[in-house]
């Protein structure tokens, strides 16, 4: 069967699982009266609470007697490490761009990786039917960004489509197209994406790109045949980037995409994207290949992590009461599992052995691995993030991100004071349509940690803000930090309305009645810039002698309730969070008062 492999590509939120549920409708993957979930692609529990594509997915829809193998990759920076591994196994990619939002810094890069890899991209201006959509121009903002990018002259006689992914059409018409199916975007495909080339003489070889787990058949491998035939029960041998042998052993299980099912198949020749089983020690970026194969497939490297934090045992006086997996074996043996499969995370042990320095990509990387922790049972500390600085001719080097910022132009001063003090310089300031300023930054990774529940509310939600990595460059000096102080319990125990309602006055709490607290947590926002220790357990002294208007109902302030981002990102060098299935606490990483005072008197004499 004739085939094309396509990969959909676009910043966070520009439609692209949502054109793969259009494309699977029509053509006929589904039956009339099949019961689909929207966003059929976004399978992880995480993906669809968040509504954002965390892990590349592959699929397939036959159309017209065509195969066309469809991955659907993440659109934000943070999970680019699974979008540079799976354009090696596309020979074409449709590029998404918003025509209200235009060309991201996502869009950027990725589509920067397809044209190196040298693929020719269809361009799908989505999203026509906004009230504030503007396709012609952002059509021309996708040329300049093409030619910025260096693209050849076949890439940039680029075929473009006018489309609506949530209603299902596409023209290349926008004034008088038909706006009737997806049938345009189809044919294009067929005409404007190579068929894959098959060399079917080669012995079988075969690029990793994607790892899982399945309970039933153990390790899965997702990739390309680039060679050969692979076919069930024959003898293959897995081989590193450096062409180190791994393993030797026989493929148990191929199976193939069909819509959203994976079937298992006999054989699979050069050109299919299939998923294999019955290896136990091969991962990412890994040859599959016959016994007799001697060099490795060309595997594309991965840019380095820019963030770390630690991941420590939850020794706090609540440990154990939520969670099942709690040892620090534990917790290393799901940190070393999740390495294997995502190349952009590295994992070290620490000299304590108790904790592990995971690196990644960004906040978000590393907030979605947590909270995928915590949904398993695992109870955890975590330090606050730290940049990875590097050294180079003996200068300090650190990461610096382009910041692309769309707001209203009321609140377009306030961002560019608060990036100005956090470091960053200003690139590029624009118009971007609808009332609405464009500003482009490079801002230090360190002065970002933090920075995005500020930014909402210094535009009062408002403001779209999109960041990637854009270069090492020189330190750029001190950023300052958190400028309040906390408030810190001194006791263990239940939290009490009436003592809460005391401490209101010192500043915004984050806990309310009820909660069980203990010395060292933080409950709340000191109003100065020191810390406090406050008693959250004291209660109203009660006596037989009634007066009159004093035993109304306490009324509190509702709490400060962090979601598990903000709380990393609020966090001191000299605090944790407490993570558990149930609970997320802020608190001293030091929990004795006398201990704290020691380790400030040591930090003052340094």
């Amino acid at each position: 069967m004739d085939r094309r492999n396509i990969a959909i590509i676009a910043h966070v939120d520009h439609g692209k699982t949502t054109l793969v549920d259009k494309l699977l409708a029509q053509s006929g993957t589904f039956r009339a009266n099949q019961q689909v979930a929207e966003r059929a692609m976004d399978s992880n529990d995480l993906e669809r609470e968040r509504g954002i594509t965390i892990l590349a997915k592959c699929t397939s829809v036959d159309w017209n007697g065509l195969r066309i193998n469809i991955v659907d990759t993440p659109g934000h920076a943070d999970f680019g490490g699974e979008v540079e591994r799976i354009l090696t196994m596309v020979d074409g990619v449709v590029l998404l761009v918003d025509a209200a939002e235009g060309p991201m810094p996502q869009t950027k890069f990725v589509l920067g990786k397809a044209l190196r890899l040298g693929l020719r991209p269809i361009v799908v201006i989505n999203k026509v039917d906004r009230p504030d959509a503007r396709a012609h121009e952002v059509h021309d903002m996708v040329f300049d960004l093409f030619a910025a990018l260096e693209a050849t002259d076949e890439q940039l006689d680029f075929p473009t489509l006018f489309a609506s992914g949530r209603n299902g059409w596409a023209t290349d018409d926008l004034e008088s197209g038909a706006r009737e199916s997806l049938t345009p975007l189809f044919e294009k495909i067929v005409a404007h994406v190579p068929p894959p080339k098959v060399d079917l003489e080669q012995p079988f070889t075969m690029l990793a790109t994607t790892l899982e787990y399945d309970p039933y058949l153990g390790r899965i491998l997702t990739g390309r045949v680039q060679t050969g035939i692979a076919r069930v029960n024959m003898p293959v041998k897995a081989m590193t980037r450096t062409g180190e042998l791994i393993e030797q052993g026989r493929l148990t299980k191929l199976l193939s995409f069909r819509g959203l099912e994976r079937v298992p198949i006999d054989e699979a020749e050069a050109g299919d994207i299939i998923a294999i089983a019955g290896l136990v020690k091969p991962t990412v970026a890994d040859t599959i290949c016959a016994p007799d194969v001697v060099a490795p497939v060309p595997a594309q490297p991965i840019d380095p992590p820019t963030l770390a934090m630690t991941f420590s045992v939850n020794d706090s006086p609540l440990a154990g009461r939520d969670g099942d997996k709690v040892t620090s074996r534990m917790i290393r043996d799901r940190l070393m599992r999740e390495a294997e499969g995502n190349v952009a995370i590295r994992i070290t042990e620490t000299d304590g052995k108790d904790a592990f320095e995971v690196a990644g990509r960004g906040e978000l990387q590393l907030g979605v691995l947590i909270e995928t922790m915590r949904r398993e049972g695992f109870e955890l500390s975590i330090s606050r993030p730290r940049v990875l600085l590097k050294s180079e001719n003996g200068q300090r080097l650190e990461p610096i991100e382009e910041v692309v910022v769309d707001v209203d132009e009321e609140y377009a001063g306030v961002v560019v004071e608060k990036l100005g003090q956090r470091r960053g310089e200003m690139a590029d300031m624009r118009p971007s349509g609808g009332g609405k300023t464009r500003l482009v930054f490079h801002v230090p990774s360190r002065g970002l940690i933090g920075y995005q529940g500020e930014f909402l509310t210094d535009t009062r939600g408002t403001g779209v803000m999109a960041r990637l990595f854009h270069a090492y460059a020189p330190y750029k000096g001190t950023i300052p930090e958190r400028r309040n102080g906390v408030l810190i319990s001194n006791g263990d125990g239940e939290a009490l309305a009436y003592a809460l309602w005391n401490l209101e006055e010192r500043g915004p709490l984050f806990i309310e009645p009820g909660v069980q607290v203990y010395a060292g947590m933080l409950i709340g926002e000191h109003t100065r810039d020191n810390d406090l220790d406050v008693n959250p357990l004291k209660g109203k002294q009660l006596s037989n002698v009634r007066a009159s208007g004093k035993d109304e109902a306490v009324r509190l302030t509702p709490p400060r309730l962090m979601s598990l981002e903000q709380a990393i990102s609020y966090i001191a060098d000299d605090e944790l969070v407490e993570v558990t299935p149930k609970a997320i606490r802020l608190r001293k990483r030091l929990l004795d008062i006398n201990d704290r005072k020691k380790a400030s008197k040591r930090a003052e004499a340094v």
